[in-house]
Order: C-alpha cells, then structure tokens, then sequence
C-alpha cells in the first residue's frame, strides 16, 4: 500500500471531485429520491444500484482508455447523445402522465402492480448509461486522479474509493427519501413534485440533444 502514498494528494482531489457531482441534482439523483418517495427503500434502492453500475461501467472504460477510442470514433457520441436526450424526455413524459393523473382510490393504490426490482434497476443503469456527460466526467476524474505513469494498483484505488463514495451517496438518497415522514410530504404533494421532475427531465434531455460535443 506504500506505492499508494504518493499519488494520494490527487486522488484526494479526485474523490473530492466525485462526491461533488454524485450528490449534486442531476437525473440520477432525481429519479432515486422520486422513485425511494413513491415507490419505498427497496424500489430506490434497486434504482440506485442499476445508477451505480452504470458509472462504473464508464469507470472501467475511461480506465482502460475510452478516452482515445472516443477521439477516434466522434459519431458513437454523438448517436449516444441522441439517445440519451431521447431516454431522457421519456421519463418526463411519464412523469408528467403521472403529474396530471389525479390520486387514485386507495383501494386501487393498493392493488396497483409495481414495477419489478430488476425493472428498476435497469432503469437506474439506462439512465446513466445513456448520458454522454457521465463520460466526460469520468474522463476529467480519471485526469485528475491517475497520472500516466501511475501504477494498476493506483487505478484500482482510485475506482474502488468512488464505489464506496458512488454507495453511500446514491443508496444514502434512497434511505432518507423513503423515510415514512417524507412519504407522507410526498402524498400531499405528489402532482407538484412529479410535475417538477417531468419539467427537469424535459429540460436535460433537449439540452442534451442540442448540446455540442
């Protein structure tokens, strides 16, 4: 572990910057603490593991040197990009149907069938998968935080301390959120919130479509 010294000022640094964009407002952050608000701790949390994978896949990729490879193969962004704006505006269309959708029956809330864990969770990675800017950011964090000449063991540092901050930040979202107090904030203000997260969506996903690479 004394080869880790070093380089322990930047990778500082590096899980400095990481805890930053994690826990800032983003479509990730919105659609764990919407999802742990209306659906409970176990669907949030679901969605927040398919969010981590997905980072880390980006992770692994920079790592091994997706950065290259994108300068060499500009269009696979660009169709990428595409199709996250497009992923993106469909969620706001579902949370705006559920936005102008009026409370239902309790009865009928009861027997409602709720999406799958496993659902969840492949929501929570094609949200993050299909965001050009989870790229970028990995691409600066991994500039940050791994000198060329940094040994494997440097890397595997690096990736293994976002996973522990990338865990306690998302699942951390879907703890609080699906507490009973916030559930019961979230059931008198269900349409605002929904409405809200739908007019977030939309926003993310034409700035992502009509952004330059």
């Amino acid at each position: 572990m004394s080869y880790l010294l070093p380089y322990l000022p930047q990778l500082m640094v590096a899980w400095g910057a990481y805890l930053i964009a994690t826990a800032s407002p983003g479509p990730a952050v919105l659609a764990i603490i919407g999802t742990s608000i209306s659906r409970g701790r176990s669907s949030g949390v679901a969605l927040a593991l398919g969010v981590l994978t997905g980072s880390y896949i980006w992770a692994m990729l920079t790592a091994a040197g997706l950065s290259a490879l994108i300068r060499s193969y500009g269009q696979a962004l660009v169709i990428l990009k595409i199709a996250g704006g497009l992923y993106l505006l469909w969620l706001a269309l579902n949370a705006l149907r559920a936005a102008l959708r009026k409370e239902p029956p309790k009865d009928i809330a009861e027997n409602e069938v709720a999406p799958s864990l496993h659902r969840l969770y492949l929501k929570g990675l094609g949200i993050h998968l299909t965001n050009p800017k989870a790229i970028f950011n990995w691409i600066m964090l991994v500039s940050l935080g791994m000198p060329k000449d940094a040994p494997v063991g440097v890397t595997a540092a690096f990736i293994a301390g976002c996973m522990v901050l990338g865990v306690a930040v998302f699942t951390g979202f879907a703890l609080l959120f699906s507490l009973g107090a916030v559930n019961r904030v979230y059931r008198k203000a269900r349409r605002g919130i929904e409405g809200a997260m739908a007019g977030f969506f939309a926003f993310a996903g034409l700035r992502l479509l009509t952004a330059k690479l």
